[in-house]
């Protein structure tokens, strides 16, 4: 068996995380922050869910990003994008507090590190609906680099998104390796396993388990960071 690149989740695998508790967080902190520029907290909310909807639906035409910029000029106006610094500024300074609702886990630094002096590639395979001003952020709360990969998926650098297959196929394609030689690594069944169908292997990471469609899921490999690294020490061999 070969494996040279592994692939991980962020959200619930290297940064732990109740993915409700952060979201009701990070919504909050970003409806007062554009408050004072006229959106109401109720509207402005449910554009996001909409542009992120598209963005999981991107078939691939174009950047996530201007697909959630689309959407979002379709609901508020051409001209809401020139309210982009005002996200951006967010992302700098009100989005850090998001952090105190995370966890920490050194075992997945450890992990991340010791494939890097293995010689394997790592990919921060976060689902792209984030800029990369927030995703390097979430990159450090979990005690790592952006530069501890090789590549990190956000909105603005690829045009699909998890649970569409071709997300894994595009960082495949940019690794130049067969999904065969590559392993994904995440916590969410649906959105990280889907991976195997395109010939990765895969890890479920059980710790945050997300398991929305209550899938059996001794059909994986899984556990928490010492399973994985046995896992991966059976694959390199």
């Amino acid at each position: 068996m070969s494996l040279k690149a592994v692939l991980f989740d962020l959200d619930g695998t290297l940064l732990p995380m109740d993915q409700n508790i952060f979201v009701k967080a990070y919504f909050k902190g970003l409806a007062e922050k554009l408050a004072p520029f006229g959106f109401k907290s109720e509207e402005l909310i449910k554009a996001i869910w909409g542009g992120t909807t598209a963005m999981i639906n991107n078939c691939g035409e174009t950047t996530n990003e201007e697909v959630f910029w689309q959407f979002f000029e379709g609901v508020f106006g051409k001209s809401v994008r020139n309210n982009e610094p005002v996200f951006t500024d967010f992302y700098k300074n009100e989005f850090q507090k998001v952090k105190s609702v995370c966890g920490f886990d050194p075992f997945a630094v450890e992990t991340v590190r010791r494939l890097k002096i293995s010689g394997i590639r790592s990919v921060l395979a976060t689902n792209p609906i984030f800029p990369a001003i927030a995703t390097q952020s979430r990159i450090r709360w979990a005690g790592l680099e952006p530069e501890d990969f090789e590549l990190y998926t956000t909105y603005e650098n690829i045009c699909y998104c998890k649970p569409n297959r071709k997300y894994y196929l595009e960082i495949a394609n940019r690794l130049n390796v067969l999904p065969e030689d590559c392993l994904m690594v995440g916590n969410d069944v649906d959105d990280d396993m889907v991976a195997q169908d395109i010939g990765m292997k895969t890890f479920l990471l059980t710790d945050n388990l997300i398991n929305q469609s209550n899938r059996d899921i001794s059909q994986f490999e899984h556990g928490g960071f010492e399973q994985l690294n046995d896992y991966i020490a059976r694959l390199i061999k």
